[in-house]
């Protein structure tokens, strides 16, 4: 997802967690925070982090490198040394700027694992190695005005998905490491709004800017058949899609829109019905049709401020074996949901074997508010 807000009115410019959700960044006029996720607690917090004193700046871009210490920031234009243009590694730990890449038009997104930093303009991309900083690659693009894109950090499944096609749904996927393009995938008929790969790259769950549907493809085969679910009726801006964190199949995808709702998916479901059909294994788990999937759907209505830009991911994901059913599993899923109005909220979802579900709130606070616990260098 591309972190950057859609409107200047939110006191939050930028939100992203880190690759395994476990830490995440949150980005104001008065500079950066990184908060753990697992405790809410505030481990760090800075103002204009390319000068030497900490004069207040705004940030468009703040994506870590898992719990390390490595930063790449990019600053909104407020000021001459926070360009849009420039894009810099900081450490947190001795506040010091590492390094800085210059680029001829605004950045409009990064992503990073532990090899790669990929940076993404409207109309290219470049692929560099994170420890030399040389180019591997450049990739020239459909003009991207939102800086739409999907990174699955795995070094084994390292894919970056791009849009393909002003006019419709298409995807790029583009593999990292290797560096050549892997398949172009056919999701949808109109432009794309929302995309995230699973974690080690063998999914990707996509939505379209009608928002009424969401599809999961298999990325080994550039499949055109998926998961269809039908989020709703009405064309809504969907914010940010999320994978559970299981390695093979995710047991979970999570969708936030503009209604303010939170959408559940849970494709172990889907798995599990249709696994007794005996054609291949793709046609064995997926839905032949949207309705055939509508049923997996639970939704928390009002979960945020409607038109508000929210995104969540889910941090995990227990199956819960029931005596009487040792056979099946139900799902509790931890989800934790930013909303750019300044709030953090975490919710445990349980669905049990007859696919009901029910949503707690375990926590919130203000994001904003929030004071460290230690005094920055």
């Amino acid at each position: 997802m591309a972190n950057q807000s859609s409107s200047s009115s939110y006191p939050i410019l930028c939100a992203s967690f880190n690759q395994d959700n476990s830490c995440f960044a949150i980005a104001t006029r008065d500079g950066f925070k990184i908060f753990d996720a697992n405790t809410g607690r505030l481990c760090y917090e800075r103002g204009n982090c390319f000068a030497h004193e900490l004069t207040i700046g705004a940030f468009v871009i703040v994506e870590m490198l898992y719990a390390s210490s490595l930063l790449a920031i990019v600053g909104a234009g407020e000021q001459a040394s926070l360009s849009p243009r420039r894009l810099c590694l900081f450490n947190i730990t001795t506040g010091n700027a590492l390094r800085d890449l210059n680029f001829l038009t605004s950045i409009l997104a990064v992503r990073v694992n532990r090899k790669r930093l990929v940076v993404i303009l409207q109309e290219k991309t470049y692929i560099y190695d994170i420890n030399s900083l040389d180019i591997l690659d450049t990739i020239d693009t459909v003009p991207n005005f939102k800086g739409l894109c999907a990174f699955s950090p795995s070094l084994d499944g390292c894919f970056l998905a791009l849009p393909a096609s002003t006019t419709k749904g298409s995807v790029l996927v583009y593999n990292v490491m290797e560096r050549h393009s892997h398949c172009e995938i056919d999701a949808h008929r109109s432009p794309l709004a929302a995309m995230v790969l699973s974690s080690n790259g063998m999914y990707i769950a996509t939505a379209s800017e009608q928002g009424t549907i969401i599809r999961v493809h298999l990325v080994s085969d550039a499949t055109k058949q998926s998961y269809s679910f039908r989020r709703g009726t009405y064309p809504s801006t969907i914010f940010s899609l999320s994978f559970g964190p299981s390695m093979q199949l995710p047991d979970i995808l999570v969708a936030t829109s503009s209604s303010g709702s939170v959408h559940a998916f849970p494709l172990g479901f889907a798995l599990n019905q249709r696994s007794r059909r005996p054609s291949s294994f793709l046609g064995s788990i997926i839905p032949e049709s949207v309705n055939d999937a509508s049923a997996h759907h639970h939704v928390l209505h009002n979960a945020s401020p409607a038109r508000v830009k929210s995104y969540a991911v889910i941090r995990k994901v227990d199956k819960v074996a029931e005596s009487s059913m040792s056979e099946s599993a139900a799902y509790r899923a931890t989800i934790s949901l930013i909303t750019y109005s300044g709030y953090f909220l975490e919710y445990s979802l349980s669905i049990n074997h007859q696919n009901e579900s029910s949503w707690i709130l375990e926590r919130e606070f203000n994001l904003l508010t929030v004071i460290s616990e230690r005094v920055n260098s």
